[in-house]
C-alpha cells in the first residue's frame, strides 16, 4: 500500500500555529490503474492487435498528463494531441467507440477534461468516468464496463444484420 505525507495545520486558542505531519494511505496512481486495466482487457476473448475474424475489439490508451517542455507542448498541439482527451479508447465493429477516463479516488476532473468531455458527448461519444480506489477495483470496473458494452454492441450488430 502506498502512503503519502499529510500535513494539518491548526491554531491554538492563543493564536499559535501548530502543524502536524503524518503518513496516510494514498490511492493508486492513475497510470497504475490504467496499466492493469489494459493488461486485463488484452487478455479478454475477442481482443486483437491485428485484423482477423476472431477480433471483436481493440484498444488504444493516452497518457496526456505527462509534463512537456514548451517545445514539446507546441509539437504535441500541432500534431493533434488534445488536452482533456480520455485515457482509454475501445474500438469495436461498426464504428463503435467507448471512451473511458480513469481517476484516482480523489483526483479531480481537470478544466481541459471539463471542456473536452462534453464536446465528445455532443458528438455521440460519451466519456465514462471510472474512479479506482485500488488498482484491482479500478481495473475490474473498467473490464466490467467494457464487457457490458461489448455484449450490448454485439446484440445491436446482430439486430442490424
Amino acid at each position: 500500500m502506498r502512503t503519502r505525507l499529510a500535513r494539518t495545520t491548526t491554531r491554538l486558542a492563543n493564536g499559535t500555529k501548530v502543524t502536524k505531519t503524518k503518513l496516510v494511505e494514498a490511492g493508486p496512481l492513475e497510470w497504475e490503474v490504467q496499466a492493469e486495466a489494459v493488461r486485463r482487457l488484452r487478455a479478454l476473448p475477442g481482443y486483437g492487435d491485428e485484423a482477423g475474424p476472431e477480433v471483436t475489439f481493440t484498444l488504444a490508451g493516452d497518457f496526456n498528463s505527462a509534463r512537456r517542455s514548451p517545445q514539446q507542448a507546441t509539437i504535441a498541439k500541432a500534431t493533434g494531441i488534445a488536452a482533456g482527451e480520455p485515457d482509454l479508447r475501445i474500438y469495436a465493429a461498426n464504428g463503435r467507440l467507448l471512451l473511458i477516463e480513469l481517476k484516482g479516488p480523489k483526483t479531480p476532473v481537470s478544466a481541459d477534461q471539463k471542456k473536452r468531455h462534453p464536446l465528445l458527448a455532443s458528438l455521440g461519444h460519451p466519456v465514462h468516468l471510472v474512479r479506482g480506489k485500488t488498482i484491482e477495483q479500478g481495473a475490474s470496473d473498467v473490464v466490467a464496463l467494457v464487457t457490458e458494452w461489448l455484449a450490448a454492441n454485439n446484440n445491436e450488430t446482430r439486430r442490424a444484420a
